[in-house]
């Protein structure tokens, strides 16, 4: 039972995780109106700037961050002017080739200049345990929910309380009506997928600072993680993609507490799969966007 109630707090730490990175990817689903692949990467890119920030700089959690969001922002718009910009009016499966193409040229780039193997991300934070009985809980695991929390809460308020999020709301239900109005959609556009990618970039900071470690191929894992769950949350719905995001990490934990680590993949895809089985519109009530 001990065990149990240690791998659920696991996996309530790694779902905030998954669902940050349901967040980003829905924000730029639902901005540009198109489904990436390369969300893994541009996560990844983030991590990486953020380790040499803390290689050179000292481990300031602020200053690392910053930089992971800086870098998987300035990612975000060479996506958005590779992959998007020019194929707004033409068929969706061009824009999607795109993001696949892309996402392959960052991650062999990034093992030419990183190279392939793990790369140990150690000490970035002073790791406390503290005991509630039989239940464990760290100061990173702390940190790392109390951050998810704040980052939603922020964005929340940045959707609902300021003319920008009135902007990206706006275009993300309809473009044209938002061209009519006298909003430049592309622009918008491109900063909600900006938006979306800094925060995958933090998610991927945060990925690797709990596993203690950051490789150039772990995007490809990641990016699927974002993507299933928002595909749980009808891939445009903000809370609904973080509910299925902190219900794969959840799932994830407790089905090793049985098996082996080496099937959490199994159970977070067998858990996509039998959800969309009986409910094929995810956890939202109505079809999500189409993309």
């Amino acid at each position: 039972m001990e065990y149990f109630l240690n791998q659920l707090i696991n996996g309530l730490c790694q779902g905030a995780i998954y669902a940050l990175m349901a967040i980003g990817y829905s924000v730029v689903v639902g901005v540009v109106g198109m489904v990436t692949f390369t969300h893994g990467e541009v996560m990844i890119m983030g991590a990486f700037a953020a380790y040499y920030v803390f290689q050179y700089c000292g481990t300031n959690l602020l200053l690392g961050f910053s930089v992971a969001f800086l870098a998987s922002w300035v990612m975000g718009i060479f996506v958005y002017k590779v992959c998007y910009e020019r194929f707004f009016n033409s068929p969706r499966h061009i824009s999607l080739l795109c993001t696949i193409g892309f996402s392959m040229l960052v991650k062999n780039l990034a093992q030419i200049f990183f190279g392939p193997n793990q790369i140990p991300m150690l000490n970035i934070v002073d790791i406390k345990f503290y005991h509630f009985g039989s239940v464990q809980i760290s100061s990173l695991q702390i940190l790392i929910i109390s951050l998810v929390v704040c980052l939603a809460l922020a964005l929340n308020y940045v959707f609902y309380h300021t003319r920008f999020g009135v902007k990206l709301r706006a275009v993300s239900q309809d473009k044209t009506a938002a061209y009519m109005v006298g909003i430049n959609v592309k622009r918008i556009a491109m900063l909600g997928n900006c938006v979306g990618c800094g925060l995958g970039g933090i998610a991927g900071l945060l990925i690797c600072i709990y596993y203690q470690v950051v490789q150039a191929t772990m995007g490809g894992a990641l990016g699927m993680k974002a993507f299933s769950a928002s595909v749980l949350g009808g891939l445009t719905d903000v809370r609904f993609s973080a509910l299925g995001g902190l219900c794969i990490g959840i799932v994830e934990n407790l089905g090793i507490t049985a098996t082996s680590a080496s099937y959490r993949d199994m159970f977070a895809f067998g858990f996509l799969i039998l959800v969309l089985i009986f409910k094929p519109t995810g956890f939202v009530k109505k079809r999500g966007a189409k993309v």
